[in-house]
């Protein structure tokens, strides 16, 4: 497959459902499924380069299911702002689980989650009887229960504050500034990484926020404008965030690592500001007792594009 497939599915939320899409690789048959969660203002088609690999070095059939998490990339945009939270990505992954299973039954599961889509990942783990089946395997890659403050500070100067940008390349280039920690890449890889980030640009409705059918919209790399993908609003919580909340979110989230019992890989950029070493250590030593890898000249976090990268996260799913 060169292309993912583009699906959909309903979940329930306060204001009344969304839909939340997800794009996916492989046999729609296959009863292993690999999930694969996106960071905070990215969306599902970050893993194209790893789906391909995970493809050719699966021994058998397998589904790669990347969704774009509510708010983000083709998903629908939720009404009140501070309903972004852990407990909603979670209800959603586990409605988007119970879609696929119905489709075709699942015996296997598997959750590599980058930033954001990391901690998700924990709380699913944590379900010893989380259905229809619990994680198999846990990839976690540059994240851990405790986020240094100074990196969500820093994330949080810029998320929501995308304009309008002439050409996809007036955009690559806002974005490699602000996503320096993803190491090097070439023009043509950051180019894959950064089209699906782009959606056209249209006038916003009265309250300042654009809802479009997300499905239809399609990124035309000739023409803009575009704006980013994803719902402005997702700064609001994230801006909102005290120190002293955040350490009690820490709290929450150890107790949920130490419920793990999945074989678990933690992915570290050497130069990561979000992931400290002496947490990436902690980790090593307490739940699941993940498995350490670093990778030099990254920071938050590796884009698992490189095929470096990428052959780790397949080795460690697929080994015997």
């Amino acid at each position: 497959m060169t292309e993912p497939i583009l699906d959909f599915v309903d979940c329930a939320d306060a204001g009344g459902g969304h839909r939340m899409a997800y794009w996916q690789w492989g046999d729609p048959r296959a009863e292993h499924v690999v999930l694969c969660v996106h960071g905070l203002t990215r969306q599902g088609r970050d893993f194209d380069a790893l789906a391909q690999v995970l493809l050719e070095k699966a021994s058998r059939p397998v589904r790669i299911v990347c969704p774009d998490v509510v708010g983000r990339g083709r998903s629908d945009w939720l009404p009140e702002p501070l309903h972004y939270q852990f407990p909603q990505y979670v209800a959603d992954m586990m409605a988007l689980l119970a879609h696929l299973h119905a489709r075709a039954p699942l015996t296997q599961f598997d959750h590599v989650g980058t930033s954001m889509g990391g901690l998700i990942g924990i709380f699913l783990a944590a379900q010893p009887t989380l259905a229809p089946v619990p994680v198999r395997r846990l990839v976690l890659n540059d994240v851990g229960p405790a986020v240094e403050f100074d990196a969500i500070a820093r994330i949080s100067g810029y998320v929501g504050q995308g304009g309008v940008y002439a050409t996809v390349d007036e955009a690559a280039q806002m974005l490699l500034a602000i996503s320096a920690g993803f190491g090097p890449h070439s023009r043509e890889q950051w180019q894959a990484l950064t089209v699906p980030m782009l959606v056209p640009a249209r006038e916003r409705s009265a309250d300042g926020r654009q809802r479009l059918d997300m499905a239809a919209e399609r990124v035309d790399v000739a023409s803009g404008p575009y704006r980013l993908h994803y719902d402005p609003a997702l700064s609001v919580g994230l801006r909102a965030l005290t120190r002293e909340q955040a350490l009690q979110g820490e709290a929450v989230v150890w107790a949920a690592y130490d419920a793990v019992k999945a074989p678990t890989l933690l992915l570290r950029g050497a130069d990561s500001d979000l992931l400290s070493r002496t947490t990436a250590q902690a980790m090593t030593q307490r739940g699941p007792r993940a498995s350490l890898v670093e990778f030099a000249g990254v920071g938050h976090a590796p884009t698992l594009v490189d095929p470096a990268q990428s052959s780790v996260v397949a080795s460690f799913l697929f080994e015997r």
